[in-house]
C-alpha cells in the first residue's frame, strides 16, 4: 500500500518541477511512511511521485517510481497484485526474459505491461491497485484504476497542468490547484453521505472510475484523452443474467468457498507481519476463518469493543475467536476516546465523508497496527450477498404500496405531510410501551414523513433510492446546485436482474467504492495500516453476480449461502444474530459532548462554503430541542464544515 500523485504539463515542466513534486509526497506520508522517490522528465512535462508503505519486497529493489527492463516504461503504483507469481510464470512461459531485480509485484506487473501492452496486463491481474505509467516512446500518461475500486485515485486539468494522486491533498500541493468547491457534488455529499464518482468535492476533479483506464497523450504541446474500460460491474452482471448459474444450491456453495478460499490464500501474500478485523459478524468471521485454515500459526485479530452494550460487539468476536484459536487482541474505548477521533477525521479523510463509522474504524485500524502492517476485512458480502436490511425493507415497502389503490396513495400523502412532526413523535414515544419491539417507532412522525415522500415511488428501486436519501429537501441547502440526477443514472445503470440484483450492483457501483472502501482506505492509512478485501476479488465478484438470489436470500434475511459456509468452521449459534455493525449514538452526541464544536462550525458558516446557514440553523435548532432528528444530514454537514476548515487552514 502506498500514495501516488504527479502532473503533466505537455508544454514542459516549469522549473519549480521537483519542489512541488517534493511537497506532493510530503503530503502522502501517511499512506507511505517508509520511503518517498520522484521521477521528472523536464522536456515531456511529466512528473511522477511515490509514498512507499514496504509490504512486498521491502528492499530497494521495490522502490517506485520504477523503471520497466526496457527502458519505455515508468511506473508509480499504489496497491497489491496477489497473482504475480502466475504472471511472473505465464511471462517464463511465453519466453519473455526478465532479469528480475527482485520479488515486488510492481516490477511483475511492469513486466506484464512491457510484454503484453497495458490493457492484457490489467486483464489478467487479480489485485486492488491505483496507477500512472508513463510511456517515454509514445509520450503517453495512463491512469488506472482497480475492478472494484478499492483505490482512490483522483486527477483532473487544473489550468495547463493535468494532477493526479491518491489523496486530495497533495493535489492541492500544485500552484495550479483552484481548490472551487464543486456546488452539485456538495449536494450530492449531503443527500449520501459521500462524494459520488465520478464527481469530487472540488471543481475539475473527478475519481477515476472501477475499472477503468484514463490516457493522455502529449502532442504539439497539448494533452489528447482516451478513456476505456477493461472491466466493470455492469458488464459483470450482464455477462451473469446471459449465463446464470445452473447448478444446485450445494454446488454453488461449493464453488463459492473454494473461489474465497483461493482468494484468501491470494492475499495472505506479504513479507511483514499480517492480520485481521474481526466483528464477530459473518463476513469477517468466515475471512478469519478461512484464513486460519490456510496459515499453521495462530491469525492475529483485532476487534474494538465499547462500554455501551447498545453497540459492542466485542463479546461475540472474542467467542469466535475464541473458537478459531486466533491470537485476539481486543481494545475496550470509552465514549471519550471516540469523541477525540472526531477532530481528527478532517486530516484523514481529503474529501468530506458522512459515514459516522469512520470513528470505530479508525480505532480498530490504529489498534492494529501496532502488531502488524496488513490487515484483511470482510468488507463487500452485503453488497455481494444481499445482506443489509434495507434492501428487504425498501422490497416490503414496495409490496405494500402496490397494495394500495392510487387514489388512496395520493390522498395519503398530503395527510401525512401535514401532520405535526413533534407532536407524532411523542405519540409514538407514549404508545411505544404497548406495542410489540418490531412495532415500536421512537420517532413515528420522521417516519411518517419520511413515508409520504415513498408514496409516489413506482418500483422497489425507487423505494430504495428514497430510503438511502439523508437530505430532507435535497437540493436546497445548497442553492443553485444542479438537480440531483445521479441515483436515475446509477440506477439505469445498474444491470442487475430482479430487485435484489439492481440494489445490489448499484451498491457495488457507489455506496462501496464511495463509501465503505473509501472509508477503511483512508482511516487505515492514516496509521500507515494496509488493508485487503477478500471478498472483492473479481472471480469471486463475477461468480456472486451469476447465482440465483434464493441462494443468498432465506425469509428476510440476507447471507444465507455465507452462513451454510460459515456453519463448517463456527458453530451456528455464535454468529446467527441481528446485523449490528458500527453504530455510534451521533443524535445523542450532537446535543451534548459534541454540541459546542457543532455550533462553533455553524456559526463559522459563510458564503465560500456555498450552504444556506439559515436553513442549517434551523435544523440543528430542532435538533438541539428534540422535536426532530436531523442526525444524519447534520453529521454530513458538520464534517463537511470541519473538513473544509481543516482543507484551508
Amino acid at each position: 500500500m502506498c500514495g501516488i500523485a504527479g502532473f503533466l504539463q505537455p508544454a514542459g515542466l516549469p522549473g519549480e518541477a521537483p519542489v512541488i513534486a517534493d511537497r506532493m509526497a510530503a503530503a502522502l506520508r501517511r499512506r507511505g511512511p517508509d520511503d518517498q522517490d520522484v521521477w521528472l522528465d523536464a522536456a515531456s512535462g511529466i512528473a511522477l511521485v511515490h509514498r512507499r508503505l514496504s509490504v512486498v519486497d521491502t528492499s530497494a529493489a521495490g522502490r517506485q517510481p520504477m523503471r520497466s527492463h526496457s527502458g519505455r516504461y515508468v511506473l508509480s503504483a499504489n496497491g497489491e497484485i496477489y497473482n504475480h507469481l502466475a504472471l511472473r510464470q505465464a511471462l517464463r512461459e511465453q519466453g519473455v526474459d526478465v532479469p528480475w531485480r527482485g520479488h515486488s509485484d510492481i516490477e511483475t506487473l511492469l513486466a506484464a505491461i512491457d510484454a503484453w501492452g497495458l490493457e492484457k496486463a490489467l486483464r489478467r491481474s487479480v489485485g486492488m491497485f491505483a496507477l500512472a505509467l508513463w510511456d517515454r516512446t509514445s509520450r503517453t500518461l495512463s491512469l488506472a484504476r482497480d475492478r472494484m475500486g478499492e483505490k482512490p485515485l483522483y486527477c483532473g486539468w487544473q489550468g495547463d497542468a493535468f494532477v493526479f494522486g491518491s489523496d486530495l491533498t497533495a493535489l492541492r500541493c500544485h500552484p495550479a490547484f483552484a481548490a472551487r468547491i464543486d456546488p452539485g457534488a456538495l449536494s450530492l455529499y449531503l443527500n449520501r453521505g459521500y462524494v459520488p464518482t465520478p464527481l469530487s468535492i472540488y471543481q475539475g476533479i473527478r475519481k477515476l472510475e472501477q475499472g477503468r483506464v484514463l490516457e493522455l497523450r502529449v502532442s504539439d504541446g497539448e494533452g489528447a484523452e482516451r478513456e476505456w474500460t477493461y472491466w466493470s460491474v455492469a458488464d459483470a452482471a450482464a455477462g451473469a443474467r446471459a449465463t446464470p448459474f445452473g447448478g444446485t444450491q450445494e454446488e454453488a456453495d461449493e464453488q463459492l468457498l473454494l473461489r474465497l478460499e483461493n482468494s484468501v490464500a491470494g492475499q495472505l501474500m506479504a513479507d511483514v507481519p499480517l492480520g485481521a478485523f474481526l466483528s464477530g459478524g459473518v463476513d469477517s468471521s468466515l475471512v478469519v476463518a478461512l484464513m486460519q485454515r490456510a496459515i499453521p500459526r495462530p491469525v492475529m485479530t483485532f476487534t474494538i469493543g465499547f462500554n455501551e452494550p447498545s453497540y459492542d460487539e466485542a463479546p461475540f468476536a472474542r467467542a469466535i475467536a475464541g473458537h478459531l484459536g486466533t491470537d485476539h487482541h481486543e481494545l475496550y474505548v470509552s465514549a471519550a476516546d471516540a469523541l477525540a477521533v472526531v477532530e481528527r477525521l478532517p486530516a484523514l479523510y481529503s474529501e468530506p465523508l458522512g459515514d459516522s463509522s469512520q470513528i470505530p474504524t479508525h480505532l480498530v485500524a490504529a489498534m492494529a497496527r501496532r502488531e502488524v502492517t496488513v490487515a484483511l476485512s470482510g468488507d463487500g458480502g452485503d453488497e455481494l450477498f444481499c445482506g443489509y436490511d434495507r434492501y428487504f425493507l425498501a422490497s416490503d415497502l414496495s409490496r405494500r404500496l402496490a397494495s394500495m389503490p392510487a387514489g388512496f396513495r395520493s390522498a395519503a400523502e398530503p395527510v401525512l405531510r401535514s401532520l405535526p412532526i413533534g407532536l407524532t413523535n411523542r405519540l409514538g414515544r407514549a404508545l411505544a410501551a404497548s406495542l410489540p419491539a418490531r412495532l415500536r417507532r421512537e420517532r413515528l412522525g420522521d417516519d411518517l414523513r419520511r413515508a409520504s415522500g415513498l408514496l409516489r415511488a413506482g418500483s422497489a428501486l425507487e423505494v430504495y433510492l428514497g430510503l438511502l436519501s439523508q437530505d430532507p429537501a435535497p437540493g436546497l441547502l445548497v442553492p443553485g446546485a444542479l438537480a440531483d440526477s445521479w441515483p436515475e443514472r446509477a440506477a439505469a445503470e445498474s444491470g442487475g436482474e430482479g430487485f435484489f440484483g439492481a440494489a445490489t450492483v448499484l451498491d457495488m457501483m457507489t455506496y462501496l467504492p464511495d463509501d465503505i472502501l473509501a472509508k477503511v482506505d483512508r482511516a487505515a492509512m492514516g496509521v500507515g495500516l494496509e488493508t485487503r478485501v477478500p471478498f472483492l476479488d473479481h472471480r469471486v465478484v463475477e461468480f456472486a453476480l451469476g447465482m440465483p438470489t434464493g441462494f443468498k436470500v432465506s425469509g428476510d434475511s440476507g447471507k444465507a449461502n455465507l452462513r451454510r459456509i460459515l456453519r463448517r468452521f463456527v458453530p451456528q449459534p455464535l454468529f446467527d444474530r441481528p446485523k449490528a455493525g458500527f453504530t455510534l449514538p451521533v443524535a445523542d452526541w450532537l446535543r451534548g459532548p459534541l454540541r459546542s464544536w457543532g455550533d462553533g462550525l455553524i456559526s463559522s458558516i459563510g458564503t465560500a462554503d456555498l450552504l444556506d446557514r439559515a436553513i442549517v440553523r434551523r435544523l440543528w435548532t430542532e435538533h438541539l430541542g428534540g422535536q426532530r432528528n436531523w442526525c444524519f444530514i447534520l453529521w454530513n454537514v458538520l464534517m463537511y464544515c470541519a473538513w473544509r476548515r481543516a482543507s484551508v487552514a
